[in-house]
């Protein structure tokens, strides 16, 4: 049990626990940013026109080609 939930994902990946928990962070720092970003063009059309989708296809991009099929919990 401890293994699938902590070890196994990273793994498959090529990655370390915790070198996989710095690019977890990474990506929700990003997302966190862009969502931000989305409130304040909503209360502003004028402002982040474009951010949050140029933000959401640029990290598929760089995600894409890390997936595996794995299951999810």
């Amino acid at each position: 049990m401890f293994a699938r939930l902590f070890v196994d994902h990273p793994r498959a990946v090529g990655e370390g626990y915790f070198e996989h928990m710095g690019v977890a962070f990474g990506v929700g720092w990003r997302l966190f940013r862009t969502a931000l970003k989305c409130v304040v063009h909503g209360l502003v059309p004028g402002l982040y026109k474009t951010a949050g989708s140029d933000s959401i296809l640029k990290m598929a991009n760089e995600i894409s080609p890390r997936r595996f099929d794995q299951p999810t919990l």
